[in-house]
């Protein structure tokens, strides 16, 4: 069932009320809640547990979830641009085209999460979990992604150009026909990953480790095919 307008906006006042330590106040725990389309936008729900919720469509540009607990979230479609994520748990969270475009997402827990065809331009990532993510077809342009951990993480057809991905794990990670037009990969772990049929045109390998790394039909970084 759906969560009242009513009931949700007593709920963020009491969560309002809690980060400011003031009597009365409870950290929201809207696990399981029905949220979709709601809108959300702006709103501080640092802490808040929203574990299982169906946050489908929701409208939470600019909002706060600093540490926040989304495991397992539906957040299919969702709008979080420029919202701060900052150290959030969203393992198992499906984000099926959720727009992430300039969101603040460092230390954040993303294991085997959903983020097929998402929009994460410009996003901040540095020193994320990604590990047997779900990233086919996602939009990193741009996006920092420094020391991020994305073991194994399926990344076939992502944009990646221009993105920051130094010093960050990579090994067996599927790149297959990914763009990664200038990206910088200096110091990236990318031992056994797939890099077949990929773009690394320009990017920076600078002590890259590529060991037993597939490389057929690679566009390499001068612009020569593998």
């Amino acid at each position: 069932m759906k969560i009242k307008r009513e009931e949700l906006e007593h709920i963020l006042m009491k969560h309002k009320r809690w980060l400011k330590k003031e009597d009365g106040g409870m950290c929201a725990d809207l696990s399981g809640a029905n949220l979709s389309d709601a809108d959300l936008a702006g709103v501080d729900l640092s802490g808040a547990i929203l574990v299982r919720a169906n946050l489908v469509r929701a409208d939470l540009t600019g909002a706060v979830l600093r540490n926040a607990r989304l495991s397992g979230a539906d957040l299919t479609d969702s709008n979080l641009s420029g919202a701060d994520l900052s150290g959030a748990y969203l393992a198992r969270c499906d984000l099926v085209r959720a727009n992430l475009s300039g969101a603040k997402l460092p230390d954040v827990n993303l294991v085997r999460a959903n983020l097929s065809e998402a929009d994460l331009i410009e996003a901040k990532l540095s020193g994320i979990n990604l590990s047997n993510a779900d990233l086919s077809n996602t939009d990193l342009s741009g996006a920092v992604m420094t020391d991020a951990i994305l073991a194994r993480a399926d990344l076939t057809d992502a944009i990646l150009d221009n993105a920051n991905l130094s010093r960050a794990y990579l090994a067996r990670a599927d790149l297959y026909e990914a763009d990664l037009v200038h990206a910088n990969l200096s110091g990236a772990n990318l031992t056994a990953a797939n890099l077949s049929e990929a773009d690394l045109t320009g990017a920076d390998l600078t002590g890259a480790a590529l060991i037993n790394a597939d490389l057929t039909g690679t566009t390499w970084v001068d612009g020569t095919k593998k």
